[in-house]
Parts: C-alpha cells; sequence; structure tokens
C-alpha cells in the first residue's frame, strides 16, 4: 500500500483541503497512473456536498474526479495494453463484474455491480471507497485504462472522459450524421461537446438556448444555427423537423416544446438530470412515433472509440486550467455556471502542497 497527496472534503458543508489516501500496491492486472489534469465535473461538486443523498449518499472523507489523464507509472507483471510512460485516461468506472451480460456487450456502464472511480466499496479494501482523481496518483484494472491519442492537449482531454462519452455515445447510438438534422438543447459543458460531435459527424446542428448572448460562441463550436428557445416563432419554424435531438439541460424546462420538433420516428434523449420529474405529453410520442430516452457515459469500448475518434478530428473540450488550490472556487463558480465550459486541473501543483 502506498500514501499520495489528494484533495478531500470531510462533509457536506466543508471545504475541499489536501490530505493523504492510500492506494493499493499494483496487482498482476494493475496499471498505476501519474495524474497530470483532472476535470471537473458538476457530479463531483454534487458528491462533495452530499447533494445526491437520497440515492448515492457520499461517504466521508470523498476525494472526487472521474476525468483522468495521466500518464504510466508502473505496470504489474500481467500488464499487456499499457507500458510505462504511455498516455492514459480513466473515466467514471475502475472496474464491473466482467461476467453479466451487459459487461460481455462491451457496456460495462450498465453493469450492476460496476464500481465507480469514486464513492463505490473499495473490493480490494485498500480504502472504505473509491477515491477519485484529485489525486497525485491512482491505481486501476488495465481493463478500464484507455489510450489517450497523442496529438490531443490533455488538459482539454480530461473531460472527454465523462462529458465527451455522455454526448457521444446517444448521438452515435441515433445514428446522428450525414443527412440528418440534430438539435443541442443547452450550450454548457455537456451541451458544447454535443455540438462538437454533431458537426464531426456530419449532422445539420442546431443549438437551442435561452440566451442569446450564446449563439456567436455556439456557432463557433460548429453549429449551423442558433434557437432561442423561449421564442415560440422561432421554435414553431422548426416543428416536425428534427431527426435526434440531445437535451442537456439539468434544470426543469418544457420537454414537450422540443418533442413537438421530432419528426416521425425522431428521439430526443436527455442527458441533464434535472432534479424534478419533467411531465411529458404522451401524445406528442404518439403522433409521430417518436421517443423519449436517456443515456449515461458509455462501455470501455466505445469510450475508446470516442477517444480516437476525437484524436481523428482534434476535438476536445473547452477549458480553463486551474491549480487545484482554486478548486473550491471553481465549484461556486460552476454552481453559477462561471465557466466556458469546463474546468481542468493542472495536478502538478499538487507537488507544491
Amino acid at each position: 500500500m502506498n500514501k499520495t497527496k489528494a484533495y478531500s472534503a470531510a462533509s457536506a458543508r466543508s471545504s475541499l483541503t489536501i490530505t493523504t489516501i492510500p492506494r493499493r500496491t499494483p496487482t498482476e492486472r494493475d496499471v498505476r497512473i501519474e495524474i497530470l489534469f483532472c476535470g471537473v465535473c458538476h457530479s463531483d461538486l454534487h458528491y462533495a456536498r452530499n447533494e445526491w443523498h437520497d440515492f448515492f449518499p457520499t461517504v466521508y472523507p470523498c476525494v472526487p474526479g472521474h476525468e483522468i489523464v495521466g500518464r504510466v507509472a508502473q505496470t504489474g507483471s500481467g500488464v499487456t495494453k499499457y507500458k510505462a510512460g504511455d498516455l492514459v485516461g480513466v473515466g467514471c468506472l475502475v472496474d464491473s463484474d466482467h461476467t453479466c451480460p451487459n459487461c460481455q456487450a462491451g457496456f460495462e456502464n450498465f453493469c450492476p455491480n460496476q464500481v465507480l472511480t469514486y464513492g463505490s466499496p473499495d473490493k480490494h479494501q485498500t480504502a472504505p471507497v473509491t477515491y477519485g482523481g484529485y489525486s497525485d496518483s491512482i491505481v486501476v484494472d488495465e481493463r478500464f485504462v484507455l489510450r489517450i491519442p497523442p496529438n490531443l492537449d490533455l488538459a482539454g482531454a480530461a473531460p472527454l472522459l465523462c462529458a465527451g462519452i455522455t454526448t457521444y455515445s446517444p448521438l452515435r447510438h441515433w445514428k446522428a450524421g450525414k443527412g440528418k438534422k440534430v438539435g443541442v438543447v443547452g450550450l454548457g459543458g455537456l451541451g458544447h461537446m454535443g455540438v462538437k460531435f454533431a458537426h464531426a459527424f456530419g449532422a445539420h446542428t442546431v443549438v437551442f438556448t435561452t440566451s442569446p448572448g450564446k449563439t456567436e460562441d455556439a456557432l463557433r463550436l460548429g453549429a449551423d444555427e442558433v434557437v432561442i428557445s423561449k421564442d415560440a416563432d422561432a421554435m414553431k419554424k422548426h416543428a416536425g423537423s428534427f431527426d435526434f435531438i440531445l437535451d442537456c439541460v439539468a434544470a426543469n424546462h418544457d420537454i414537450n416544446a422540443f418533442i413537438s420538433l421530432l419528426t416521425r420516428d425522431g428521439n430526443i434523449t436527455m442527458v441533464g438530470a434535472p432534479e424534478k420529474p419533467l411531465s411529458v405529453n404522451v401524445f406528442g410520442l404518439i403522433v409521430g412515433r417518436r421517443s423519449f430516452s436517456g443515456s449515461n457515459i458509455g462501455g470501455i469500448p466505445e469510450t475508446q472509440e470516442m477517444l480516437d475518434f476525437c484524436g481523428a478530428h482534434n476535438i476536445t473540450a473547452d477549458v480553463e486550467v486551474i491549480p487545484i488550490q482554486k478548486i473550491n472556487e471553481a465549484y461556486e463558480r460552476m454552481a453559477r455556471s462561471d465557466v466556458k465550459y469546463r474546468f481542468s486541473i493542472d495536478m502538478a501543483s499538487l507537488k507544491s502542497e
């Protein structure tokens, strides 16, 4: 067992501060990774503040972080995919049962016994729960380690491990591409990645936002059109015309206004997670055989596919790089949506502690 520096929260109301945490000695299948950058996801804030206590209660002390990019520092004797010096990533999962139908199909993200990067019981018993990427290093089973294309900016690549795969997976599943009209609702950390992917797939990409001030940025990111969703006339012009809509909004909003924009057999998929249930007019689905669904991250094979796609198209997240010492300030800014579009922590800053 080894000790490594990390930033952790001791309670729902405490700031994240420097500490040391245990990391297991690599087993024969493990990879020890020196963490270079770690993205900051809104899930990190929810977990640190125990805002998901009803279904995912926080165990303190907690170390968030599941958008990890680093360099292989050590490999176990049985590791075949990686060697010291390789650029790698770790996303939201660090293990699963490997035997269920979902795992066998490459959908570890739907495994009933998945092990999250932070907050899951630690089967190695190194700690009460798994600890995330706000730390110097992490030890992960090689089956959950991903290869990072060397041409990508590493700070911008980190959020691909969550925001990237969260938006890539449903766009790919619903076959967004040439000849398709795709909408992206909300231009935040998830939405900006959805725009980049939809554009790269070749779809006619339309951004829906309530903020006219975001029009220029949406076009810069790859949107072909921008619709102010509060403008009823602008919305009506697009009625019945979308093959697919990716909804990235986590606040309560009128989902029926977007369902009405779908063509026959069109789909709207939620990746934003509103706190309260949305009210759905079923007739809006029935009249066009439309569908309403949800999606979460992706399995390991699809996540590697996404990273390779990003390497081929030079896609990364738009990030503001911060030192770990500014993480509490970043949480406050993130809660106010005051970031374009993700924070990425330069973990070299932890060495100065």
